[in-house]
């Protein structure tokens, strides 16, 4: 099972992925999560590819702040450098400006209305658009494609949207309930040869509050982790861990996942 480390990038982000480096398989670079500028998750992860060619690193190409030209410009750098994939998500509205929609012919349009914002964010497509506007018009070749399957919507319509032209998927809100779901889900990514990723958001005594202000459910906790990760095995390609919030535990909680990197999917 791979570790690939969510990684949110800051200034000391070069001093982060040393400090990790030896204990993940890789890094799922986020990008300006939030709407709030941070350094761009595909330049952060064309330099750690380039510094460390043998990591996974799949950062996150967030689209509603981003035209057209932008996107494409992006995806050339990161299939340039050899990236393994991306994952295109509208994501939250940025805190300067206003989103902008992309479609799968290059055109776009910028959302200014509360009423047309709020219907975007609840329509699906909008990552699909992205993906065929970068295979179709910007004639990306070897980059991989993944999609955001959660387990708020029905286990049908993840399998549905798996079953369409992405490679791999990234799986959120997994907690102890939503465990069947992912056996269900992964039996059909194994069938399609399509990998699996899911989301560990571990709770510790200083990031309680941060997730309960994002309104995400934990995974587990730091403390339990190790007693969790078994129901994994088998299932999953891997697992993309984070602390948010929290670097120090981050770090004990990549030493206590060592003991699963070498398992069997």
């Amino acid at each position: 099972m791979k570790l690939v480390l969510e990684f949110i990038p800051k200034l000391n982000f070069l001093k982060v992925a040393e400090e990790t480096k030896d204990l993940v398989d890789g890094w799922n670079v986020t990008d300006s999560a939030g709407g709030r500028p941070a350094p761009s998750g595909t330049a952060v992860a064309c330099v750690l590819k380039a510094k460390y060619p043998e990591k996974i690193v799949i950062p996150m190409l967030i689209t509603n702040y981003k035209g057209p030209v932008e996107i494409g410009a992006v995806a050339l750098a990161a299939e340039a450098m050899g990236i393994y994939g991306m994952v295109p998500d509208p994501g939250d509205p940025p805190i300067y400006g206003h989103p902008i929609k992309t479609v799968n012919d290059g055109s776009c349009q910028l959302l200014v209305d509360d009423n047309e914002i709020s219907t975007f964010r609840r329509s699906t497509g909008a990552a699909e658009n992205v993906r065929s506007f970068l295979k179709n018009s910007v004639q990306i070749k070897n980059l991989k494609f993944g999609c955001l399957l959660t387990a708020r919507r029905p286990v049908e319509d993840a399998i549905a949207r798996i079953r369409d032209d992405w490679d791999f998927g990234f799986f959120m809100r997994l907690e102890e309930k939503s465990l069947p779901m992912l056996r269900e889900l992964s039996g059909e990514c194994k069938k399609l040869n399509k990998p699996l990723y899911a989301y560990l958001i571990v709770e510790t005594a200083k990031n309680k509050k941060i997730i309960e202000r994002i309104g995400w459910p934990s995974t587990t906790t730091l403390d339990k982790v190790e007693d969790f990760m078994p129901n994994l095995v088998g299932v999953l390609d891997g697992v993309i861990p984070t602390c948010l919030g929290d670097s120090a535990g981050e770090i004990e909680l990549l030493k206590k996942l060592q003991a699963f990197r070498d398992t069997a999917c």
